[in-house]
């Protein structure tokens, strides 16, 4: 969901996004909410995430497991937020939430949802090196593998970090089981647009430990997102499909 742009007589790319990733997505905007839609596999992901946000913002900021609303008085950032899908739920959780992306067709469906449900969400088309400001939390899923420069990306993400935010984000690991259930079987049979990945891209949990250190992050914990047939999308130890990183700097 990004594009590379230079400025005259440099090589440096000033901004993560890839002009062919938010056309990508942006043909998504249409039926991103329909849970059987193009965006069904993100339907299905997105409680495994949040699964994941609530027990790592509890443990962060030692919230109380059992509070509605733990995110209150909070600034929350969601990058690649597409049409809302994670942004909303972060709102429910109390954060006052800024979510971007560059794809507009994108932030008009999720400006669009939420005003439906009665949610205040600054949706914003930018990429994140056009954002100001800190904010306590910063969430970017399944974004950094659709970057121009995955580095330069984290590096901008904490830049925006707040002093004791939290960092999470989540990718899909380069291996070959990876890449087989991602891209031959879910791209292939449909469950996930055809296109939407790249395996050059992907990123085994051990690099990117090296990128959040080359941007100042440390990595606080890593969790594994598997599937099984029985149980579909879950958190687990495995990391071998598909990883979830907290960081903070």
């Amino acid at each position: 969901m990004v594009e590379t742009s230079m400025s005259e007589g440099s090589t440096r790319a000033t901004t993560s996004v890839v002009q062919e990733e938010i056309a990508q997505f942006g043909k998504l905007a249409g039926d991103w909410w329909d849970p059987n839609g193009a965006s069904a596999m993100l339907h299905k992901l997105n409680p495994v995430r949040l699964s994941y946000i609530r027990d790592q913002i509890d443990q962060h900021w030692s919230l109380d497991e059992r509070s509605r609303r733990p995110l209150e008085g909070k600034k929350a950032l969601d990058v690649g937020c597409g049409a809302g899908l994670l942004a909303e739920p972060l709102a429910r959780l109390g954060a006052e939430v800024t979510a971007i992306d560059p794809a507009a067709e994108l932030i008009a469906a999720a400006r669009e949802h939420a005003s439906g449900h009665g949610l205040s969400i600054d949706y914003r088309v930018s990429a994140i090196e056009e954002l100001e400001g800190q904010f306590d939390l910063i969430t970017a899923m399944e974004v950094i593998e659709h970057t121009a420069d995955p580095q330069a990306f984290l590096q901008s993400l904490s830049q925006r970090l707040a002093p004791g935010g939290l960092l999470l984000f989540s990718t899909p690991n380069a291996t070959a089981w990876s890449k087989l259930i991602t891209i031959t079987l879910a791209e292939g049979f449909g469950a996930i647009p055809k296109g939407t990945h790249h395996f050059d891209k992907f990123i085994a949990p051990e690099r990117m430990k090296l990128l959040l250190a080359g941007a100042g992050l440390k990595c606080l914990d890593v969790g594994g997102i598997a599937w099984g047939p029985t149980r579909g999308l879950h958190l687990s130890e495995d990391v071998s499909l598909n990883y979830l990183i907290a960081a903070a700097r």
